[in-house]
């Protein structure tokens, strides 16, 4: 018999098996098994099972754990993501049966989890780790009770015999490596004595990546569907089955330490680990992979001929070669995850602090309750102008509008600041990245030279000067006992080094002694002359070199380590504590204050409160690459238009009833941009406010009310826009199409009726307004025009092949209409080479629309025209727009069009839009779903599709989402809502389109695999 033949005789035959003795009648395929036969079975109403076949020579107690292990499991806690052994019809759990041969076989059903494995999940994000920890907690919790004969084994997986390989070590060969494993058994033959003397129970073993189950696709939540295969069960401490998964999760994971804390707080919520166990898990984890590695290079000498044997160890080999993580650091993490204390006596320290509060010597010399606090937060403060550079200038100045005669200030501990701008406050390789903002100290600002006495007595642990850029300058860090000899330390920083000729490591100061003064900008690092004060509780992983700011999404374990060092300044905590505004807040006063139609962006919102050029901050610092907005056309927080702003502010803000050079000047700069024809301009408050202006321009020059517009079209939200905008009417529950107003096909030469292999396709689609005007003629409306976005952007970012608008134009103008050109998303240099959309179609409109951009958030919006349909709506009765041709909206808009000239950002979005293209279109070619990117400059889309072609809106909704994880912002758009927009301002860098294209790649690889895999 072939292969196939006796594949098929085996599955016809377990079939039978399982109809027979479980009365289950229904489809059932092979599974993969590296020694038993596994198979999936479907039964009638969709249920799934897995019916496992035991090898012939298997022992008995191996299986019968196994199965008494899952039941009792199901017993002790229910609801669990368990396997459930399925008894067979006469009751049993394990049944012996003869296979197609004849041979005898232990045999069991279980039900089958839904979901993936663990390793092939994405993203493997804190949360699903933390679940993980959950589940596993659970687990072991259901397991401490359960007792069998079996569970007392010998075997090499058992991690309290992992030392078995310090006989077998010769075996690696590479000495770095040799070194490596070297050291981790002789750590592990340290701690074994430790290890020991905790209580054993049965324990799972063996939660690898393939052993976990997890359901969720795209944007639906990933959760953990069960733990399943307990073949290496044993007794062990529990730590050490805690320490088997945390070895696969750790591996290649971006953030290590992150996904080590979220899966040991997951499994201490469930079943409560002592701080002694805690710090064993790091040690115990490396065993388990050196014990990993060390067996597989055993086995590759046994099967030389067997790739998967080398490759399976490349990921353990990459942890322990490559990270760098401090163990004590790593616990302190561990420990403050599970709200532990992060060092023996911690906990005793601070109930010693609070209890002396009060009692320490002044450190100012003074009493500083009454002293005022000043905020440097995100929120509440400009410090620095460009978050991503502070100069020494502004550093000397920083908080200067607090200042008050040398009058004692104070900054807030935990406060998340901008003023830690340089690259060395960066955890990654982009400006978005994440970084350190969040203050772990007090502030004390007042003159420089002012002395400073030692809240308690402490022996010198650092005396030094630092000299770097915006570093501490002088610094000291003393070591301090508590009354019960448990240790501590403060740190001092931004000092004059006069102190250096005093002060050595080991010397003591006494309470209340003068030991150091602060120091001026020019020896204390740059900084207005203050006092950094902050405590530890532990200098393990950090020495001297402590971090003065942590990472906002780190604070579970600096407010552990660095905790609030009000207590020595004899001040309540909350005095100096800062709060940020609460998002959540913010969000429940949005909705319970503003319509349920005022959409929010992401399904975690954001809460976005400073801005620079094409990056935003949250309220806690972190930063964004905005690649989405379009609104700031030369960049948030433009200095330049805030001295426009304010300067014009401080003289007069009247509007065009009165003369003013500004409006002229405005008008003159964007008439230099436009074709001669256009002579005349209005000013109002917005895009949607100039179309509907349009509208009234165009009635009044032809007498007509009909109009006619591309389909899924956006013109504003006004009664008026509305009415032309496909995306707004034709939605559920919008107010549907108007008689006065007739749609043609979008230009799209993608999906559209005529696509890019035709030729004509310009001029096919242009044919379509001829049946829509004649419509307009019999409903009596006549033709009063015709208005598009030169190129739709919430149509798709369609770019219409070239000659279309002009090929449109034509034959509404020899209807006797009036051509408009919505130019808001496309217009003043998006697009690199063309200032505006109308220009690459070689068509010349009657009316051109500015919006949004024209302000760079300021709300102003621009309708150029000629002086012939001008003088048509010249009718007797006065256009005024109350706002749009105000002097302070003139000179913006002017400034804006002039930083477009002065800065190069025409060019710049030629430039960089090409290097985003191309990056983008490799994607493409690498990701099945990417079907298509088109666009010009920085006016750009890509469109996602499922394998049969349709559009892919659950894909790009998760895009979306994950782009925003990763800390980019891009939006989506077209009518199934599957293509991803992107406009970010025209400020953009090299760096920051290579962060988009990257991140997009690995976010792209979470949804398939790519092609060239």
């Amino acid at each position: 018999m072939t292969e196939t033949e006796i594949g098929t005789r085996q599955l016809r035959h377990w079939q039978t098996a399982l109809k027979d003795h479980w009365a289950i009648d229904g489809d059932m395929s092979r599974l993969d098994g590296e020694y038993d036969l596994n198979f999936l079975a479907t039964g009638d109403r969709d249920e799934g099972y897995v019916l496992k076949v035991m090898r012939p020579d298997c022992e008995s107690w191996l299986v019968d754990m196994q199965v008494k292990a899952f039941e009792h499991i199901a017993l002790r806690d229910p609801l669990l993501p368990c396997p459930q052994v399925i008894k067979s019809g006469d009751g049993m759990s394990l049944l012996t049966l003869p296979d197609e041969t004849g041979q005898k076989r232990l045999v069991w059903l279980l039900n089958r989890l839904p979901g993936r494995c663990y390793a092939n999940a994405a993203p493997k994000s804190d949360a699903l780790i933390h679940e993980v920890g959950r589940v596993l907690g659970g687990f072991a919790s259901a397991l401490d009770d359960f007792q069998h004969t079996g569970l007392d084994r010998d075997f090499k997986w058992d991690l309290m015999r992992g030392d078995w390989i310090s006989d077998k070590l010769d075996c690696i060969t590479n000495p770095a490596r040799r070194q490596i494993i070297d050291d981790i058994c002789a750590g592990f033959s340290s701690m074994k004595p430790i290890l020991t003397k905790l209580p054993k129970q049965a324990v799972h073993n063996d939660a690898n990546d393939y052993n976990i189950m997890v359901t969720g696709d795209l944007s639906e939540p990933r959760q953990v569907s069960g733990l399943i295969d307990l073949g290496d069960m044993c007794t062990a401490p529990r730590v050490c089955d805690l320490a088997i998964a945390a070895a696969y999760i750790v591996l290649d994971h971006d953030t290590p330490e992150a996904a080590l804390a979220a899966l040991v707080a997951g499994y201490h919520e469930v079943y409560p680990l002592t701080p002694a166990e805690v710090d064993l898990i790091w040690p115990l984890l490396r065993m388990r992979l050196a014990v990993s590695v060390v067996n597989s290079t055993l086995m590759a000498v046994q099967n030389p001929d067997d790739p998967y044997v080398t490759i399976s160890q490349a990921s353990a080999w990459r942890f322990l070669e490559d990270n760098t993580l401090h163990r004590g650091l790593l616990n302190a993490r561990l420990r403050a995850a599970c709200g532990l204390p992060v060092v023996e006596g911690a906990d005793r320290v601070l109930d010693w602090l609070g209890q002396e509060r009060g009692n320490f010597a002044p450190l100012m010399g003074q009493g500083i309750a009454d002293a005022p606090l000043g905020s440097l937060s995100v929120e509440n403060s400009t410090w620095p102008q460009n978050p991503f550079h502070l100069p020494l200038e502004e550093a000397a100045r920083v908080g200067a509008e607090f200042e008050d005669k040398g009058r004692i200030w104070l900054g807030y501990y935990h406060e998340p600041r901008l003023i830690y701008a340089e690259p060395a406050f960066r955890k990654g390789p982009w400006k978005a990245s994440d970084r350190r903002t969040v203050h772990l100290a007090v502030d004390v600002f007042t003159h420089a030279g002012t002395p400073m006495f030692a809240p308690l007595r402490g022996e010198v642990f650092v005396a030094e000067y630092r000299s770097g850029h915006l570093d501490y300058g002088g610094v000291i860090i003393l070591r301090h006992e508590t009354a019960g000899g448990d240790p501590f330390y403060t740190l001092y920083g931004h000092l004059d080094p006069e102190f250096l000729d005093r002060l050595k490591p080991g010397q003591m100061v006494e309470q209340g002694e003068e030991f150091c003064r602060l120091g001026d900008p020019g020896m204390n690092g740059g900084w207005a002359p203050h006092v950094h004060f902050q405590l530890a509780l532990t200098t393990e992983g950090i020495e001297a070199d402590w971090p003065g700011v942590g990472d906002p999404d780190e604070m579970y374990l600096w407010r552990a380590v660095c905790p609030n060092p009000a207590a020595l300044l004899n001040l309540p905590d909350e005095k100096v504590r800062y709060f940020p505004t609460e998002k959540q807040g913010v969000l429940a006063d949005r909705k319970a204050h503003f319509g349920g139609n005022l959409s929010l962006t992401y399904d975690d919102p954001l809460m976005l409160v400073r801005g620079w050029k094409h990056h935003l901050f949250d309220e806690w610092g972190r930063p964004y690459l905005d690649a989405y907005n379009n609104v700031p056309h030369v960049g948030h927080a433009h200095p330049r238009i805030q001295a426009v702003a304010a300067d014009q502010l401080k003289r007069i803000n009247s509007n065009t009833r009165y003369l003013h050079p500004a409006q002229t000047a405005f008008a003159e700069k964007i008439l230099s941009k436009l074709p001669k024809k256009f002579e005349v301009c209005f000013f109002v408050n917005s895009g949607s406010e100039a179309n509907e202006l349009a509208l009234r321009l165009a009635r009044a020059h032809t007498g007509a009310k009909g109009m006619v517009t591309p389909d899924h079209g956006y013109h504003g939200n006004t009664t008026g826009a509305i009415c032309i905008s496909a995306y707004k009417f034709n939605k559920p529950g919008g107010v549907g199409q108007a008689d006065w107003v007739e749609l043609v096909e979008v230009a799209d030469d993608y999906r559209g009726s005529y696509r890019r292999d035709d030729p004509d396709r310009a001029q096919k689609y242009a044919d379509l307004v001829d049946p829509a005007i004649a419509a307009l003629h019999r409903k009596g409306h006549g033709l009063a025009g015709f208005i598009a976005e030169t190129f739709p952007s919430v149509g798709g970012q369609i770019i219409p092949p070239k000659g279309y608008l002009a090929a449109v134009y034509e034959k509404i103008r020899a209807a006797g209409g009036v051509c408009i050109a919505d130019e808001v998303q496309t217009g003043l240099g998006r697009l690199g080479e063309f200032y505006f959309g109308f220009e690459h179609q070689g068509a010349l409109p009657d009316i051109v629309v500015m919006g949004k951009p024209i302000g760079n958030g300021h709300p102003l919006g621009v309708l150029v025209t000629t002086r012939e349909i001008a003088q048509s709506f010249d009718n007797g009765i006065e256009f005024f727009s109350t706002f749009g041709g105000s002097t302070l909206s003139c000179r913006i808009g002017k400034e804006v069009l002039d930083i477009v000239d002065d800065e190069g950002l025409q060019e710049n979005a030629r430039v960089m839009g090409g290097r985003l293209l191309s990056g983008l279109q490799a994607l493409q070619k690498k990701y099945a779903c990417v079907v298509d990117v088109r666009g010009m400059g920085l006016f750009l889309g890509v469109e996602l599709i499922h394998p049969d072609g349709t559009e892919a809106t659950a894909i790009c909704s998760y895009v979306k989402n994950r782009m925003r994880d990763h800390r980019i912002l891009i939006g989506s758009e077209g009518p199934k809502d599957n293509i991803l927009k992107i406009r970010t301002p025209l400020t953009i860098e090299a760096e920051d389109v290579d962060m988009i294209t990257t991140t997009l790649d690995q976010v792209l690889a979470e949804v398939e695999h790519p092609v060239s895999a």
